[in-house]
This record gives C-alpha cells, sequence and structure tokens, in this order.
C-alpha cells in the first residue's frame, strides 16, 4: 500500500483517484511523516442500496405503526402523549 504526504495528494489527487477507482489501489495519508487517513475504494455493496432489505425494514415499520395503532388510547394525540411523558420524567 503506498504511502501519499497530504502535499503530494494535493497536487496528484485526480491521479491518484483515478488509481483507487480504476485499479482498486488503497493510499495511506501521511501528514509530516505520520499517517492520518487512509484513501481506499468503496465496495460496490457499500455504494448500491439492497432493495429488498429496505422493503423488509418497511415492512416492520408498517407492522410496528399497526401495532401501536391497535394500542393507542382512543381521542389522546401523540402531541398529548408526549407532553404527559416529559412530564413524568
Amino acid at each position: 500500500m503506498p504511502y501519499v504526504s497530504v502535499r503530494e495528494l494535493k497536487g496528484q489527487l485526480s491521479r491518484i483517484l483515478r488509481d483507487v477507482r480504476e485499479r482498486q489501489e488503497e493510499y495511506l495519508i501521511t501528514y509530516h511523516g505520520r499517517v492520518v487517513a487512509r484513501l481506499s475504494p468503496v465496495s460496490p455493496s457499500t455504494q448500491s442500496v439492497d432493495e429488498e432489505q429496505v422493503r423488509k425494514v418497511m415492512r416492520d415499520l408498517d407492522r410496528l405503526a399497526a401495532e401501536i395503532g391497535r394500542r393507542w388510547p382512543v381521542g389522546v394525540s401523540a402531541v398529548e402523549a408526549a407532553r404527559e411523558q416529559r412530564r413524568e420524567l
């Protein structure tokens, strides 16, 4: 893994980013001779959103909202309930 100083990084940013993007190269960034950061490519799994996982979370939230709705006292708004909870603290 190559080292690059902050000064070099500033002067060669386009080339270094191209290496990271195209060659999946990682760089250690140094400041006054000490490593202060790592520049590395982002994996495709980190870049993309897992649509099925999002749908699952949304279904879970819908079920939770329905459960809360079934148990919610008639005639009590969320604002009133929050105010009441704050008074108890």
